[in-house]
């Protein structure tokens, strides 16, 4: 099948394009949101293709893959007035928790019959009100990095992306008080602007096969997040083969058992946790042994293209 999606999650992206079918993504001069083109910091296979807007309406697509509400407003304006779900197939991927109250958690696809709704992990399908439209989970697969955990250095690697401007939703704030108990080495967009919060070491952000050595030198993995999906470098780092310290919250509970590493929504277990692991390397081994069958098991590649397999030839018939 030829497939137009656009660049939104470089991460689950890569793992998307690793399917038997050609890969269409929009690519604007700017490589601004609405037209990223081919990711520069992950390695995708040659069956993605950028095309620019004016070439999408000659192109013979078989299916649309919608992230955003912006995207179906791109595809109806560049796919020569077609519209998804209308006149070519198409499905709504949520990448997200939604925001807001509970009461207002009304997804920008609900009520539709023209496509599925695809979320990521049951957490979210729980929390998001599709208002009837038909829905379905396909959860995360992650392209195995192999298991490369050392734990050399006596430390916490945290991934986050724009941890000061997403402050408390990534759990910005805690990073002070965790970062009291053990070092915490931040990788991600935008960790520089940490620099000088105690405890807290800003190291970069790296193309995806740098990071994951760097982190698997890591003693252990820190998730502070407090509402998001279910971050990709979580699952990322338990294939690494790396002991987990998390907050309980979204779907994590279900990603992480008790063998892989720590989960609470105290922050004092936490600390205590990660503390405990930095001092005894071979419980630390164990446990990251545990988090990567965990995780390879849940979250293997070959299911997760399997599931998107079946959903895009039900969803072309």
């Amino acid at each position: 099948m030829r497939v137009l999606l656009w660049h939104v999650h470089g991460s689950w992206t890569t793992s998307f394009v690793q399917g038997d079918h050609d890969y269409v993504v929009p690519v604007l001069p700017d490589r601004g949101p609405a037209g990223r083109g081919r990711a520069q910091t992950w390695d995708w296979p040659a069956s993605v293709r950028e095309l620019p807007p004016d070439a999408l309406a000659r192109e013979p697509l078989d299916v649309v893959i919608l992230q955003r509400p912006e995207d179906e407003t791109l595809a109806r304006r560049w796919l020569g007035g077609r519209h998804p779900g209308r006149d070519i197939p198409a499905v709504w991927l949520e990448h997200n928790a939604p925001q807001g109250r509970i009461a207002e958690m009304r997804h920008p696809a609900a009520g539709r019959d023209d496509l599925p709704l695809v979320h990521v992990t049951h957490f979210n399908a729980l929390f998001w009100d599709a208002g009837g439209t038909p829905t379905r989970v396909i959860e995360h697969g992650v392209v195995d990095p192999g298991e490369r955990y050392s734990g050399e250095v006596p430390a916490a690697a945290v991934v986050v992306n724009e941890a000061g401007r997403r402050e408390r939703v990534t759990g910005t704030d805690l990073l002070q008080r965790l970062g009291a108990a053990v070092p915490l080495d931040l990788f991600g967009m935008g960790s520089d602007g940490l620099t000088g919060t105690p405890g807290v070491r800003s190291v970069a952000d790296l193309a995806q096969e740098r990071l994951h050595a760097e982190m698997a030198r890591r003693r252990l993995y820190l998730h502070p997040v407090r509402w998001t999906s279910l971050g990709l470098s979580l699952l990322e780092a338990m294939h690494l083969g790396m002991p987990v310290v998390a907050l309980a919250t979204t779907e994590v509970v279900e990603a992480v058992p008790p063998e892989a590493g720590v989960v609470s929504t105290r922050v004092e277990v936490l600390a205590d946790a990660a503390r405990r692991l930095v001092a005894d390397p071979e419980l630390a081994r164990l446990m990251g042994k545990a988090a990567r069958v965990a995780a390879t098991g849940r979250y293997g590649l070959e299911r997760f293209l399997g599931d998107w397999a079946a959903l895009l030839e039900e969803v072309g018939r």
